[in-house]
């Protein structure tokens, strides 16, 4: 039986790909306060500044591909049983040829009705721009994205992930954003833990830090397991 590979990404994953992040020097937020496009209150206020503002992420990412790193992780599901836990809202894991992605923040390519958030979805490449008067099926909608001051409805499945790890590895996240930084405590003891980050933050005694940007701090790991198989 293969060993569970549980991984979670964050912005820096997708950095290579030219998806700009957040909280870089010249990331989105230089150019858009983030409560007024990733709030709840925001929505609220300017539903259309909202709407915008997702359209022009979604264009982005249709001219985006899958790097090394993504594809990277597709290579380990040959010697593991590999489940992707993201934050990012992009797609390119699953372009990557990844097969199991929870995705903890919602996706950028789709939408969901705003009176019943079981009904989601999927944007056609060809028509990515959606308003607040865009109807699909009868129904307004919305951004499928979890924003601030909403619940994170996919975190419990995520924690059940962590929980059942064999190997656990964190690629690209500064560990600062909740919950999804929380996942690490969920791991087991003495479950091997790898953290690949140009810039890693503080972690526990035990982890194995990777200093490099993700496609090469991939490659870094997929040699290392492979020596440890």
């Amino acid at each position: 039986m293969k060993k569970k590979l549980v991984i979670s990404t964050g912005a820096g994953i997708s950095a290579e790909s030219g998806i700009r992040t957040f909280r870089d020097a010249d990331g989105l937020w230089e150019n858009y306060p983030v409560m007024d496009v990733a709030s709840a209150d925001g929505y609220r206020r300017d539903p259309a500044l909202v709407h915008q503002f997702y359209n022009e992420r979604r264009h982005q990412l249709v001219d985006a591909r899958p790097n090394a790193a993504h594809l990277g992780l597709v290579e380990l599901e040959k010697d593991y049983d590999v489940y992707v836990i993201t934050q990012n809202v992009d797609d390119l894991h699953e372009r990557a040829g990844s097969k199991n992605v929870l995705h903890l923040h919602g996706e950028l390519m789709k939408v969901r009705a705003v009176d019943d958030d079981s009904k989601v979805y999927r944007l056609s490449p060809d028509a990515l721009d959606t308003t607040p008067e865009t109807v699909i099926d009868g129904h307004h909608v919305r951004p499928h994205i979890v924003f601030f001051q909403e619940a994170v409805p996919m975190f419990e499945p995520a924690t059940e992930l962590a929980a059942e790890a064999d190997i656990f590895v964190i690629i690209g996240t500064s560990l600062v954003v909740y919950p999804a930084a929380a996942l690490l405590h969920y791991v087991r003891r003495g479950v091997p833990v790898y953290y690949i980050d140009p810039n890693p933050a503080a972690v526990p005694a035990g982890v194995r830090v990777i200093k490099a940007p993700a496609t090469e701090g991939v490659a870094i790991l997929a040699r290392e397991l492979k020596n440890n198989i």
